[in-house]
Protein backbone atom coordinates (compact mmCIF):
# COMPACT_ATOMS: atom_id res chain seq x y z
CA UNK A 1 0.00 0.00 0.00
CA UNK A 2 1.84 3.48 -1.33
CA UNK A 3 1.73 5.92 1.54
CA UNK A 4 -0.73 8.22 -0.45
CA UNK A 5 -3.32 5.34 -1.56
CA UNK A 6 -5.86 7.28 0.96
CA UNK A 7 -5.38 10.52 -0.47
CA UNK A 8 -5.81 9.38 -4.04
CA UNK A 9 -9.55 9.38 -4.09
CA UNK A 10 -9.87 12.88 -2.74
CA UNK A 11 -7.60 14.38 -5.35
CA UNK A 12 -8.85 12.30 -8.42
CA UNK A 13 -12.20 13.92 -7.41
CA UNK A 14 -10.33 17.11 -7.19
CA UNK A 15 -8.72 17.27 -10.45
CA UNK A 16 -12.35 16.13 -12.44
CA UNK A 17 -14.13 19.12 -10.82
CA UNK A 18 -10.89 21.60 -11.68
CA UNK A 19 -10.88 20.17 -15.35
CA UNK A 20 -14.27 20.73 -15.88
CA UNK A 21 -14.08 24.48 -14.21
CA UNK A 22 -11.18 24.94 -16.25
CA UNK A 23 -8.34 25.35 -13.10
CA UNK A 24 -6.45 22.33 -14.05
CA UNK A 25 -4.72 21.38 -17.35
CA UNK A 26 -2.61 18.20 -17.27
CA UNK A 27 -0.51 16.51 -19.62
CA UNK A 28 0.79 13.07 -20.48
CA UNK A 29 3.57 11.50 -22.11
CA UNK A 30 2.43 7.89 -23.70
CA UNK A 31 4.04 4.45 -24.36
CA UNK A 32 1.40 2.96 -26.34
CA UNK A 33 -1.44 3.08 -23.99
CA UNK A 34 1.11 3.11 -20.81
CA UNK A 35 1.42 6.57 -18.83
CA UNK A 36 5.09 7.12 -18.60
CA UNK A 37 5.27 10.81 -18.11
CA UNK A 38 2.65 13.47 -16.36
CA UNK A 39 2.45 17.22 -15.72
CA UNK A 40 -0.32 19.56 -14.74
CA UNK A 41 -0.45 23.36 -14.47
CA UNK A 42 -3.04 24.72 -11.72
CA UNK A 43 -4.43 28.06 -12.38
CA UNK A 44 -4.85 30.24 -9.61
CA UNK A 45 -6.91 33.92 -9.50
CA UNK A 46 -4.44 35.60 -7.14
CA UNK A 47 -5.49 38.78 -8.03
CA UNK A 48 -2.82 42.23 -9.37
CA UNK A 49 -0.35 43.21 -7.19
CA UNK A 50 2.22 45.88 -6.83
CA UNK A 51 4.44 45.26 -10.73
CA UNK A 52 1.84 42.48 -11.37
CA UNK A 53 -1.44 43.50 -12.84
CA UNK A 54 -2.19 39.93 -14.01
CA UNK A 55 -4.27 38.77 -11.49
CA UNK A 56 -3.57 34.68 -12.26
CA UNK A 57 -0.90 32.49 -11.08
CA UNK A 58 -0.06 29.27 -12.75
CA UNK A 59 1.68 26.31 -10.55
CA UNK A 60 2.92 23.35 -12.28
CA UNK A 61 2.27 20.23 -9.86
CA UNK A 62 2.36 16.49 -10.38
CA UNK A 63 5.58 16.56 -12.36
CA UNK A 64 6.66 12.92 -12.83
CA UNK A 65 8.60 10.55 -14.84
CA UNK A 66 8.18 6.41 -15.14
CA UNK A 67 12.16 5.24 -13.72
CA UNK A 68 12.36 3.31 -16.79
CA UNK A 69 11.72 6.78 -19.06
CA UNK A 70 13.56 9.10 -16.69
CA UNK A 71 16.54 11.40 -18.44
CA UNK A 72 15.11 11.04 -21.80
CA UNK A 73 13.40 14.86 -21.88
CA UNK A 74 10.13 13.89 -20.96
CA UNK A 75 9.74 16.04 -17.97
CA UNK A 76 11.22 19.26 -19.87
CA UNK A 77 8.87 18.41 -22.60
CA UNK A 78 5.76 18.43 -20.17
CA UNK A 79 6.96 21.10 -17.98
CA UNK A 80 7.47 23.05 -21.47
CA UNK A 81 3.67 22.59 -22.40
CA UNK A 82 2.76 23.91 -19.01
CA UNK A 83 4.85 27.00 -19.47
CA UNK A 84 3.13 27.54 -23.05
CA UNK A 85 -0.30 27.18 -21.97
CA UNK A 86 0.64 29.89 -19.59
CA UNK A 87 2.10 32.48 -21.92
CA UNK A 88 -0.45 31.77 -24.00
CA UNK A 89 -3.22 32.86 -21.28
CA UNK A 90 -1.19 35.88 -20.01
CA UNK A 91 -0.27 34.49 -17.35
CA UNK A 92 3.24 36.18 -16.30
CA UNK A 93 4.22 34.24 -12.82
CA UNK A 94 4.25 30.16 -12.31
CA UNK A 95 5.96 28.45 -9.36
CA UNK A 96 6.59 25.02 -8.86
CA UNK A 97 7.52 22.72 -5.82
CA UNK A 98 10.17 20.54 -6.29
CA UNK A 99 13.08 17.97 -5.40
CA UNK A 100 16.67 18.12 -4.99
CA UNK A 101 17.12 15.80 -7.62
CA UNK A 102 14.62 17.88 -10.32
CA UNK A 103 16.10 21.41 -9.13
CA UNK A 104 18.52 21.59 -11.88
CA UNK A 105 15.63 21.19 -14.38
CA UNK A 106 13.31 23.54 -13.35
CA UNK A 107 16.71 26.02 -13.03
CA UNK A 108 17.80 25.39 -16.84
CA UNK A 109 13.60 26.31 -17.65
CA UNK A 110 14.27 29.61 -15.86
CA UNK A 111 12.78 29.04 -12.96
CA UNK A 112 14.52 30.74 -9.62
CA UNK A 113 14.21 29.97 -6.09
CA UNK A 114 12.29 32.28 -4.07
CA UNK A 115 13.57 33.33 -0.76
CA UNK A 116 9.87 35.48 -0.63
CA UNK A 117 7.75 32.95 0.10
CA UNK A 118 6.79 30.73 3.46
CA UNK A 119 4.49 28.12 4.61
CA UNK A 120 2.66 27.29 7.25
CA UNK A 121 0.54 23.73 7.48
CA UNK A 122 -2.68 24.26 9.42
CA UNK A 123 -4.35 21.30 11.13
Amino acid sequence: MAADDAERPVYAEWVEGAINRGFYLGFLALDGEKVIAGAGLTLLEWGPTRGDSQPWRGRIVNVWTHPDYRRQGLARELVGRCTDVARERGITRLSVGTTAEARSLYGSLGFTASPAEMTIILR
